[in-house]
């Protein structure tokens, strides 16, 4: 009998959706197991879901001072009145998505898996015990970031799925038992867990052998600040490689393209690509917004970063967690990411170290770990391990 697994997302960034993605391909590679990726956001009208969207980017990006109160007053440190919030949130939310507690009650998954917290709040009610309104199945939660907000925490989780040992400290603080939190790192694409040979990626994308490569992504830092840093890079003394990914960032493309390369150092640029984690595993450093998975996908290839530009809240705890685990730095001002870079690309043993950090800290399984956790609680095999 083929097992149904159900995975929601909420599509208030890129980051919920790139987890549920590495999941549904992880629980893909498991025999006999239907996997089903859906955006609540697609289940309320156009209106809600445009407020939650637009509210989100205009205040992180437009107003962080106004973005970082709100996201620190809504963290609730009380076990009791965070249940309490996110019960009253869900009782709120659930007229407003009524099509997708009537979805998930036709489709009657085996398990649902949460990468946002906000079908949490809809699905289940407080003190439910694991049934709430759209489904009896076990609802399990993913945390997408290396710190957790209470926004996350609603009674009636099965299982919580953290990315480090700190965070599964924050939830016990905040009433979560450690019996039902599990560290498996935040889930990353499955084809991580195998090796990849640095040398080998730089020839499969014509990328210079002999230097050090230093990879940018830029899609969500402001255009001028990124032009800045790769302009400073370029300048270097010594030979090296600076790649520079732009995402959908058109305005930052358009400012990147009259550079050309510099005296000793040659510039790749790159528009919207598959090929994200061949980029990483080449690289010696990769500089980036905190995001938390980027910020995974990198500490799982055990490449060291610069952390420029984190959001207020969530992306600051992530730069912490880099910083403080030794597998990176993080730069307040733009000027200072080149005289970084340079710094480190010139001690090979400081960035040895943080190379041995990132690869202590990263979770390259993730992914797998989770779906074989859920696929145990419901008596099934394990997901296939990757080629490699």
């Amino acid at each position: 009998m083929t097992a149904r697994i159900l995975i929601l997302h909420a599509s208030v960034g890129t980051g919920h959706l790139s987890a549920a993605r590495a999941l549904a391909q992880a629980f893909g590679r498991a025999p006999d197991v239907e996997v089903r990726v859906e955006d609540v956001l697609d289940f309320a009208s156009r209106a809600v879901a445009d407020t939650l969207i637009r509210g989100y980017l205009q205040l992180s990006s437009r107003a962080p001072s106004v973005w970082k109160a709100l996201y620190e007053a809504t963290d609730n440190v009380d076990p009791a009145a965070i249940l309490a919030a996110n019960a009253r949130r869900g009782r709120l939310g659930r007229p407003l998505f009524s099509r997708l507690l009537r979805f998930v009650r036709d489709y009657a998954p085996d398990a649902v898996v949460c990468t946002h917290f906000l079908p949490l709040e809809l699905l289940l009610r407080r003190g439910a015990g694991g049934a709430g309104d759209g489904t009896a199945a076990p609802v399990y939660c993913v945390v997408t970031d290396f710190m957790v907000h209470g926004m996350w925490i609603t009674d009636g989780v099965a299982r919580y799925f953290v990315a480090s040992e700190p965070t599964r400290l924050v939830m016990r603080e905040r009433g979560v038992p450690d019996a039902r939190v599990d560290v498996s790192g935040i889930p990353v694409r499955p084809e991580i867990a195998a090796p990849k040979a640095a040398a080998e990626m730089r020839r499969r994308h014509e990328l210079p052998a002999g230097a050090p490569l230093v990879t940018l992504f830029g899609g969500g830092v402001e255009s001028a600040r990124l032009r800045l840093i790769v302009e400073r890079l370029l300048a270097g003394p010594s030979p090296a490689t600076v790649a520079v990914v732009a995402g959908r960032n058109e305005s930052l493309a358009a400012a990147l393209a009259p550079l050309a390369d510099g005296p000793q150092v040659t510039l790749r640029r790159y528009g919207l690509i598959d090929f994200v984690d061949d980029l990483v595993a080449a690289s010696d450093l990769v500089v980036t917004k905190p995001g938390g998975l980027i910020v995974s996908e990198v500490l799982a290839r055990a490449t060291p970063l610069l952390i420029i530009d984190p959001i207020a809240g969530h992306e600051e705890w992530n730069a912490d967690f880099v910083a403080g685990s030794g597998a990176g730095m993080q730069l307040r001002y733009p000027d200072g990411v080149a005289l970084a870079a340079r710094y480190l690309l010139d001690d090979p043993d400081r960035l040895a170290m943080m190379r041995r950090q990132a690869q202590r800290v990263g979770r390259p399984r993730a992914a797998l770990d989770i779906a074989a956790r859920v696929l145990a609680d419901l008596g099934l095999s394990p997901p296939a391990e990757p080629a490699g």
